[in-house]
């Protein structure tokens, strides 16, 4: 749960986790509410916002009210600000500070763009038995912080001067608990760690001006852990992430949530879906800084249920693993730099109800089906994604070639479905002076080797079925026979397809092209 300078909705969210976001542990000092105050101003500053608030000091306690931070985007000719209630920061005597939110804190997200419609979002920041201290020295603060819950809840949206009331949008998180250290040197950096209780959430809105429409989701989790660390220029240019990363941005954030579940409707007259969902938990990991943008996201026994619609019979579907990687290069390099893909779809079933429609008679087997990839590489970038300047330039194609591909290595490849099962790997590097030998294609050199079992007997079963003619159905036998030789065991079959420097292309020492 933290936001480090991001752009667009990104930006959104150091203002309504403002509460949580600054609280952790370091060494033992003395530290002041004013020097708190300070770490907080010194954050969102160096995450590119611009803080004010009126200050009231009485005996031991600082009050800051009225606090407004304001941030401006200039690629998107908008600026964003946010209006707070107030902070009480108050000496305890021995070192520490303790910090004090109203229960239930107003705050008025507003967008204004001289090229497209003004609005705001009001919402409001409630917490039940919140406590957070401070502790440590002004270079290196430790937040300690719990709460009974936590709740951000959206009041209502304004476009232009009209307020709409768009009904229920709340997130409600209960039994917090969580440290924060923040350590100012050469960069602001920072580590968080956070476990909570059950988690709920709740999405019921209407169709603006009584078009019928509804959407509602709920669902809860039974809990999650965060585990972020970050590093920030204390002078950072959120519009130029480009020059921040080559100043030491870097951060990265896990979120691991526990079994779960929820329900949906959506209503779009005369139709409406229904369904639920639920899983055993999973993981949400996402970083950025000098390596690249990661994301990688896994969740373990999903199962989906839905109806109506434009759907003509109830869905039934499950995974026993879902998940998803990228890494990627965000920088421009003259060197080559690593990239990273991975898809799996593991252990996936349907209802009996759906395999009745193309399998009524029970002809193919019914085991789970699993598509799983693994490819790594290394590429070169010749712009900044985060330059807004060089973006744009390179989709209107003042750049040329945006980058380049330099290998590829295919480390899994599995898809397995109805009794057969496909499996390979490889490795190909390209040359990108060639684009000639492979029609405007970087000329690749390598090699990939493949099984396939199963596919005769599934071929079969198919043609039984009616599914397949017989005729088609050599058409893939011969095709089989061309580019694979016969493997281990009963249907089975091996291939080695090779790409040279010098175009041929090998199917098991067979020359294609």
């Amino acid at each position: 749960m933290k936001v480090f300078g991001m752009t667009g909705g990104a930006r959104f969210g150091t203002a309504t986790a403002i509460g949580l976001a600054l609280a952790a542990g370091s060494a033992q000092a003395d530290v002041t509410p004013a020097d708190v105050w300070a770490d907080w101003q010194g954050y969102l500053a160096a995450s590119g916002y611009e803080v004010s608030g009126e200050e009231n000091q009485s005996g031991d306690a600082l009050t800051v009210s009225n606090i407004t931070m304001s941030m401006a985007i200039p690629e998107e000719d908008t600026t964003i600000s946010v209006n707070m209630g107030e902070l009480t920061f108050t000496d305890n005597g021995d070192g520490t500070v303790s910090i004090a939110l109203p229960a239930s804190m107003p705050m008025n997200v507003m967008v204004s763009s001289p090229d497209a419609e003004d609005f705001s979002v009001g919402m409001q920041y409630d917490t039940t038995s919140l406590e957070m201290t401070a502790s440590g020295n002004p270079d290196d603060l430790l937040y300690n912080y719990t709460a009974d819950e936590v709740a951000v809840i959206l009041n209502d949206v304004t476009v232009e001067g009209e307020t709409m009331d768009l009904g229920t949008v709340e997130f409600r998180i209960a039994d917090v608990s969580g440290t924060t250290t923040m350590k100012i040197g050469d960069l602001r950096t920072s580590e968080q760690k956070m476990t909570t209780g059950p988690v709920t959430y709740t999405v019921d809105i209407d169709e603006p001006e009584g078009g019928g429409g509804e959407m509602m989701l709920k669902g809860q989790f039974a809990g999650m852990t965060v585990a972020a660390n970050g590093a920030l220029p204390l002078e950072m240019d959120p519009a130029n992430m480009g020059a921040s990363i080559e100043n030491g941005f870097d951060v990265d954030a896990t979120v691991t949530y526990s079994e779960g579940s929820s329900e949906f409707t959506f209503v779009d007259p005369p139709q409406t879906t229904e369904g639920t969902t639920s899983s055993d938990g999973g993981e949400i990991t996402v970083a950025l800084g000098a390596d690249g943008l990661t994301y990688d996201l896994s969740a373990s026994n999903m199962n989906l249920n839905m109806a109506g619609g434009d759907i003509p019979l109830p869905v039934e579907v499950a995974f026993g693993t879902a998940a998803f990687n990228l890494t990627m290069p965000v920088a421009k390099s003259e060197d080559e730099q690593d990239f990273a893909m991975g898809l799996t779809l593991g252990d996936f079933t349907m209802s009996d109800m759906i395999w009745g429609i193309f399998d009524p008679a029970g002809q193919l087997p019914h085991d789970p089906a699993t598509i799983d990839l693994d490819l790594t590489g290394t590429a070169k970038l010749f712009f900044d994604l985060f330059d807004p300047e060089q973006m744009e330039a390179a989709e209107t194609g003042e750049l040329g070639v945006p980058g380049e591909l330099n290998t590829l290595d295919i480390n899994t490849l599995t898809v397995s479905a109805a009794g057969a099962e496909l499996t390979g790997e490889g490795a190909f590097t390209f040359d990108n002076s060639d684009l000639e030998t492979f029609n405007g294609m970087p000329a690749p050199e390598g090699s990939v080797d493949l099984s396939l079992t199963g596919a005769n007997g599934l071929l079969d079963q198919l043609i039984a079925m009616g599914l397949v003619p017989e005729e088609q159905a050599m058409g893939v036998r011969m095709m089989m026979g061309m580019f694979a030789v016969p493997g281990e065991g009963e249907d089975a079959l091996n291939s080695t397809i090779e790409v040279k420097s010098d175009g041929q292309v090998l199917a098991n020492g067979q020359r294609l092209r």
